[in-house]
């Protein structure tokens, strides 16, 4: 089982990956991620950040288990089928958009962090604009039970 670790200053923030769901968007991720670039503020979406993943090379991904509504710390990627390409993490109420109109992202993992957490990350980019981010995977560790 993999996790998606996003360490913003001195906070990294563990998101279980839904491998089963999204099985062609979590690949894409393996392949391009360790990942440093910047966190921001949505200006479309709502309570949000997002990282423009536009520099890096993504096969053709299906939709799958995708949304325009994520819930409180979902992670969306969004491949660029009519915007740029992003990951979106969901702090609070979201509806994802852009000046296309509604974009619906894939739901690749979700963030195992508090409201509280959420809405301090949030406020963190909107009260202080850009955050330096990295994103990577790892793979979670085991305790051998079955």
């Amino acid at each position: 089982m993999s996790e998606l670790h996003l360490t913003v200053g001195e906070h990294t923030y563990v998101a279980s990956l839904l491998e089963a769901e999204a099985p062609e968007s979590i690949r894409a991720l393996k392949v391009v991620l360790p990942l440093s670039s910047e966190l921001m503020h949505v200006r479309w979406s709502g309570h949000a950040t997002w990282v423009n993943i536009d520099e890096v090379k993504l096969p053709d991904l299906p939709r799958e288990n995708h949304t325009v509504y994520p819930s409180r710390g979902d992670i969306l990627l969004y491949p660029g089928y009519k915007n740029e390409q992003e990951l979106l993490i969901a702090c609070g109420p979201t509806c994802f958009k852009s000046p296309a109109g509604e974009l619906a992202g894939n739901h690749v993992g979700t963030l195992e962090a508090t409201r509280a957490e959420l809405t301090a990350l949030e406020e963190l980019t909107l009260r202080d604009g850009v955050q330096p981010v990295t994103i990577r995977i790892q793979e979670a560790e085991t305790d051998g039970k079955v």
